[in-house]
C-alpha cells in the first residue's frame, strides 16, 4: 500500500463541552473512538492531551471540534461510519451541533506513513470549499484515487574522463 485515506471533518458546538446538553455526546467519545482503534482499516487519529481531539484548535476557533483519523482506504472508513455506538451519535449530531452550510467534511489520500498535521487538514477543506471536490481535497460521495507518485529523477550519467 502506497497510500492512505486522511479524513477530517469539523462539527461548531451548539454548548460548551461541558454543558448538560453535551453530556450524551461527551460520554460517548471515549467509546467511539475505542471502536475506531480497533476497526479494520484504522491506522491513526488526532488526539489532544485528554485522549481525544476535543482540545486541539481548527481555524483558531474553540467551538469548532475536529476529527481527524487515517484509514487504509474509503471502505473502511465508510464501515466504521455507518455502525455501532458511532451511528448512533452521528444520528444525534444536530441536538449537538450547527447546521454548517459549508462542507465540514474532506478526504485526501497521504503516502503510506505520513500522518497529517492540522494546518494541513484546514488547507484541505478549505480548497474544496472553494473548488469542490478534486484529487486534491474530495469526499466520500466525490473520492478520487490515489495519484501514483511521480517518478524518481533518473541519476545523471557518470562523465567519463
Amino acid at each position: 500500500m502506497t497510500h492512505e485515506l486522511a479524513q477530517v471533518n469539523v462539527s461548531r458546538l451548539k454548548y460548551r463541552l461541558d454543558s448538560a446538553e453535551l453530556k450524551d455526546f461527551v460520554d460517548g467519545l471515549e467509546p467511539v473512538n475505542a471502536g475506531a482503534d480497533a476497526a479494520d482499516g484504522f491506522l491513526w487519529r488526532l488526539q489532544g492531551e485528554g485522549g481525544d481531539a476535543t482540545d486541539v484548535l481548527f481555524f483558531g476557533d474553540e467551538w469548532i471540534l475536529v476529527n481527524m483519523s487515517v484509514w487504509r482506504d474509503t471502505e473502511t472508513l465508510t464501515a466504521f461510519m455507518y455502525q455501532g455506538r458511532h451511528r448512533e451519535l452521528m444520528a444525534r449530531r444536530r441536538e449537538w451541533f450547527e447546521q454548517l452550510a459549508e462542507a465540514a467534511t474532506v478526504l485526501w489520500w497521504v503516502p503510506a506513513g505520513e500522518r497529517p498535521t492540522v494546518a494541513q487538514a484546514e488547507r484541505r477543506l478549505l480548497h474544496l470549499r472553494e473548488h469542490g471536490p478534486t484529487p486534491y481535497a474530495f469526499t466520500l460521495r466525490a473520492s478520487f484515487p490515489p495519484e501514483p507518485e511521480p517518478e524518481p529523477e533518473p541519476e545523471p550519467a557518470a562523465l567519463s574522463v
